[in-house]
């Protein structure tokens, strides 16, 4: 068999989840072949990893600056970009036009202008675009689709859509660069693509007008001012201010993280530990959103940032009937412990009412693994010998670009205080 060549660029906190699957578990069907980062002390560390922790044999490492090079000297296949968000369309871009395909890492990118020349450079090389949505693959996520296209509420009318991040997770977010909006299109675009494609999927129709509101409530110095903190830090590392702060993460107690950052910010100065009630936080923690569907179907959002539990609950109304779902996950930080970790079930409930018959649950399979059992099968799906879907769970550029334009129009929406149309964002040729 001939196996599939990849390049991954970005080996920051995501790479491991797809190069160690490489490495481990898809070596009959998928090489990896090259690493490419602007930091060498990062790649340096996970190529440690694939000769100690996978027993695979060390790959090329190139600089950013040495993309083209790479792709000349190695001849990947596929590229997987796992760099931060706003670098995704430059890498996706070049890849394509280079003569190879993409996997990218969600969200496809954080504005209407690069989701443009992503489309338009498809539509010029015709090269394939996988974005990777995990939480599709979920069993419960997939179980809720097929009960929707199985007729078993009728025609769903609207949705409330409830996401709920703590605050270990949720803080997460707002000490690394996903901080800054520039750099992640804030949480509506880099979390919610999530949020929003799942409705997407289950509802098998896109989105068309969106109106949001949102701020930063909890998080940020000038919240904690108001609430009656006075002590303060920039970061972490060093920090005597942050010893009882809940809220710190220490690098130096992670050798993972300790390896992958701090050993590493003297080539780019990055820090992942800075306080999340430091200055310069230009994403919102509280953050609601209402869109309207092609099918006329209205969905109601809310994501918070900072909770007690992390997890979900969904309803969706329809003409015969009503879905409920109710997801607890266990929650991780970024890279900060096992992969299997992330997004995995502590509890589930999925229950159907019928208009008129007595509720009733739906048993769902349970199955292993991060984001609620999906991220096994989304990776065979990617590398190894994927099986037939009669759900289409493989999500394409299209799916890609629906998802994050509801988050993007949700961005503008805040700016403007006024409702945007999807088609006014992006034409898709």
């Amino acid at each position: 068999m001939t196996l599939k060549k990849y390049a991954l660029v970005g080996t920051g906190g995501r790479a491991e989840f797809f190069y160690g699957a490489i490495a481990k578990t898809f070596r009959e069907t998928s090489a990896l072949v090259a690493f490419c980062d602007i930091n060498r002390t990062r790649m340096n560390y996970a190529n440690q990893l694939l000769k100690e922790k996978y027993d695979y044999e060390p790959v090329p490492a190139y600089g950013a600056d040495e993309f083209d090079k790479m792709i000349a000297e190695t001849k990947p296949d596929t590229v997987i970009v796992t760099s931060i968000d706003r670098t995704h369309h430059t890498y996706i871009i070049r890849a394509m036009e280079l003569g190879c395909d993409v996997v990218s890492e969600k969200p496809m990118t954080v504005d209407e202008r690069k989701c443009q020349e992503i489309l338009d450079a498809i539509e010029k090389t015709g090269r394939k675009l996988r974005v990777t949505f995990n939480y599709r693959y979920a069993p419960h996520n997939t179980k809720i689709r097929e009960l929707i296209a199985g007729g078993v509420i009728g025609e769903v009318n609207s949705v409330h859509f409830e996401w709920l991040l703590n605050t270990k997770h949720g803080a997460d977010y707002f000490r690394r660069w996903h901080r800054d909006k520039r750099n992640s299109g804030g949480l509506l675009v880099h979390k919610s693509t999530h949020h929003f494609d799942l409705v997407n999927f289950w509802l098998g129709t896109h989105p068309e007008t969106v109106y949001a509101m949102g701020g930063l409530r909890f998080y940020g110095r000038e919240n904690a001012e108001r609430r009656g903190e006075t002590r303060f830090y920039q970061r972490s590392h060093g920090s005597e201010a942050s010893r009882n702060d809940p809220f710190a993460l220490s690098l130096e107690d992670n050798p993972h993280l300790k390896a992958l950052y701090l050993d590493a910010e003297h080539e780019d100065g990055y820090q992942r530990d800075q306080s999340v009630f430091g200055d310069g936080i230009s994403i919102e923690d509280t953050l609601g959103v209402m869109v309207r569907y092609r099918n006329q179907a209205i969905l109601t959002y809310s994501l918070n940032a900072y909770l007690p539990w992390e997890g979900f609950h969904v309803v969706f109304n329809g003409s015969k009937g009503r879905i409920e779902a109710r997801v607890a996950e266990r929650s991780y930080v970024n890279s900060g412990g096992n992969k299997a970790d992330e997004g995995a079930l502590k509890e589930k409930r999925l229950t159907v009412h019928p208009m008129f018959a007595a509720p009733y649950e739906v048993h769902v399979e349970e199955k292993a693994g991060g984001h609620g059992g999906g991220d096994p099968v989304m990776l065979n799906d990617l590398f190894g010998a994927p099986e037939p879907d009669p759900f289409n769970r493989a999500a394409s550029h299209i799916d890609g670009a629906v998802s994050i334009l509801t988050g993007i129009a949700g961005n503008k929406s805040m700016q403007t205080g006024l409702p945007v149309e999807i088609k006014s964002l992006v034409s898709f040729g």
